[in-house]
């Protein structure tokens, strides 16, 4: 994605929303402006501004700013939670598909990894006998995206119940990527979170995703105090802390006032875009097809045609200048994933052009 996603003409590639403008953000607060021009360019908190920690443990039932840490991105909380509860040689068993960072993590620190699938055949559902038959007391951690990246899957609540207790049952940590929790397609409900239901959970969120805020680079883990102040050192060690405008903004946005409007324009951009790439598949002659993502702004698409996914992004980049992401990146080849939380015109405009690439095929 870095290596082209900047010079596409349509960019399917995204995770998430479309972004918000600055003064779209700044509108929907009276004296934000003002209060934003006043801010002396100083470090922040290291662990983020009280503001915005008691904004985000208001999301978290039972948590308080101590159970918070800000960090640069979601990208830093997996990272540094990571790296924190495991040693090297320790087991992790990670959810298959998902984001791969924490598999990458995972394998560049020579972690011992198991996985766990997602299986399509069943709309995405979780193979939970597998995950309970290789969890075992050498397992340390065990690591989920709810709702997933990238087939938009939420976790049902007793299927939620179950692997809090196999992880519970190992002593293991649950390492719970919640980025998407907020961008729901077919109800207001936010999907609940992991962080309540064990004492050995770590929930990670972020500003991109569910905001539409990628750039603020903001992104938060929520845990023990004790373990929070753990990941804490590291982050020092690694980024010092968010910046001062990223930290005053995200407060902003999750502030009790702007969150609703903020997380309906992206839950108003998912809703819109998944009919019309759902009725573009439909026009593809029967080479594609989709389980219905239930939440985030991404769908993954199987395609019936012989050859190579990461192959067939290259060659719509360089044909069409559209990029979309290989499912073999995320080791499910015969895959593609597709972003659809953007403007209607951009959105069409990206997909006729893969039309025009497929039609070859």
């Amino acid at each position: 994605m870095s290596a082209y996603e900047q010079d596409v003409k349509y960019n399917l590639s995204e995770s998430g929303v479309h972004p918000m403008l600055l003064s779209e953000l700044l509108e929907l607060k009276n004296g934000s402006l003002d209060e934003l021009l006043a801010t002396d360019i100083n470090y922040a908190h290291a662990n983020g501004r009280p503001e915005l920690r008691e904004n985000i443990a208001k999301m978290y039932e039972g948590a308080t700013a101590d159970n918070v840490l800000v960090t640069v991105g979601a990208i830093e909380a997996n990272f540094n939670s990571l790296r924190t509860v495991l040693n090297r040689g320790d087991e992790v068993v990670i959810q298959f598909p998902n984001y791969m960072q924490v598999w990458g993590v995972a394998k560049n620190h020579d972690y011992l990894i198991k996985t766990f699938s997602l299986l399509e055949e069943k709309s995405w559902e979780p193979d939970l006998d597998t995950l309970e038959n290789m969890v075992t007391d050498k397992t340390k951690l065990i690591a989920i995206c709810n709702p997933n990246n990238p087939t938009g899957r939420i976790f049902r609540e007793d299927e939620m119940d179950a692997i809090v207790r196999i992880a519970d049952k190992a002593g293991a940590w649950i390492l719970a990527d919640e980025v998407y929790a907020g961008v729901e397609q077919k109800t207001d409900e936010q999907t609940p979170s992991f962080y309540g239901r064990y004492d050995k959970v770590l929930a990670v969120g972020s500003m991109s995703k569910a905001y539409g805020l990628p750039g603020l680079r903001t992104g938060w883990v929520v845990g023990p105090p004790d373990m929070i102040d753990q990941i804490w050192a590291r982050h020092e060690y690694n980024t010092l802390s968010a910046t001062m405008l990223s930290n005053k903004l995200a407060a902003l946005a999750l502030s009790e006032e702007v969150r609703p409007i903020v997380r309906q324009r992206a839950r108003d951009y998912v809703r819109q875009g998944f009919p019309i790439l759902e009725e573009w598949i439909t026009r593809q002659n029967g080479n594609l097809r989709c389980v219905p993502p239930e939440a985030a702004a991404i769908a993954f698409i199987k395609y019936d045609l012989d050859i190579n996914s990461t192959d067939l992004v290259i060659k719509l980049i360089k044909e069409r200048s559209v990029m979309i992401v290989p499912g073999d990146h995320f080791g499910l080849d015969g895959f593609l994933r597709v972003s659809y939380g953007l403007p209607k015109d951009y959105l069409l405009g990206g997909l006729n052009a893969i039309s025009e690439v497929l039609s070859k095929l």
